[in-house]
């Protein structure tokens, strides 16, 4: 009889790299599709040999994956749902994780900290217009789910920069929001509003790009400040990161949309 086909490949290998043999993942998702099966039964619908049917139902019965129905002889098999099968699954994995964690940090870490090491989140100081546009461009093109953007200070050039990079990153995905003051010229506020959601705020003391929760470029502004005179700094230091965002989040909250 031939293997069963309706079960995708891709979830095959789900199931294998779960910790599932390729005759345990065979076997489960036959009592999946068939119901419940004898050894005998099992061993020739899912094509299991039947000298490893025993080993491998017991197997599956220790990873919870099935169930033995013992009304009857021979006793039949069948499989847990899928959602209670992974979640017995995740259980293990959780648990092997935290035992391992203990045994790992409670004997490296002393070492670790003896040797004096700090953790050093990279911060870095930007110059001037250019650099900073530059690594704006960087940390966006990098930004994956989200893309936060605060631009207290708008022109065309600056438009012309911000709204490519924003249409790249809702290209692939993410939701992209920008923050602008009130003053900004509706035409450039239009351009945005055709990749990004906009809302604009009376006032707002500098600005600057947040990626994914991960990376932060702040940017300082002050009155009369020259291009040349710019200073902002990036990092990915998370907390600093998340702090930025929640900051943006409180700011958005307050703002009108556009």
């Amino acid at each position: 009889m031939s293997r069963p086909s309706a079960v995708s490949e891709r979830t095959r290998r789900a199931l294998q790299e779960l910790g599932l043999t390729e005759y345990e993942t065979r076997a489960y998702i036959t009592l999946v599709e068939k119901g419940p099966m004898t050894a005998s039964e099992l061993s020739e619908v899912a094509q299991v040999p039947y000298s490893k049917v025993y080993d491998i139902l017991g197997s599956l019965k220790q990873k919870d994956f099935i169930i033995i129905l013992h009304e009857g002889r021979p006793a039949r098999y069948a499989a847990k749902s899928p959602a209670t099968a992974l979640e017995a699954v995740r259980l293990s994995m959780e648990r092997r994780i935290k035992e391992r964690e203990e045994v790992i940090l409670s004997e490296l870490m002393p070492i670790y900290e003896g040797r004096g090491e700090r953790e050093r989140p990279d911060i870095w100081i930007l110059r001037g217009e250019t650099s900073i546009l530059e690594k704006i461009k960087e940390v966006a093109t990098r930004s994956e789910r989200e893309l936060l953007i605060a631009a207290p200070i708008l022109n065309k050039g600056l438009v012309d920069v911000i709204q490519p990079l924003a249409g790249m990153a809702r290209t692939r995905g993410c939701e992209v929001r920008i923050m602008v003051t009130s003053v900004v010229d509706k035409e450039l506020i239009s351009r945005l509003a055709n990749v990004a959601s906009v809302r604009a705020r009376g006032q707002m003391f500098g600005g600057g790009v947040i990626a994914d929760s991960r990376e932060v470029v702040i940017v300082f502004t002050g009155e009369g400040e020259s291009a040349d005179g710019l200073l902002a700094i990036w990092s990915d230091h998370p907390g600093l990161a998340k702090y930025a965002r929640n900051y943006f989040d409180y700011l958005w909250n307050d703002a009108s949309p556009v």
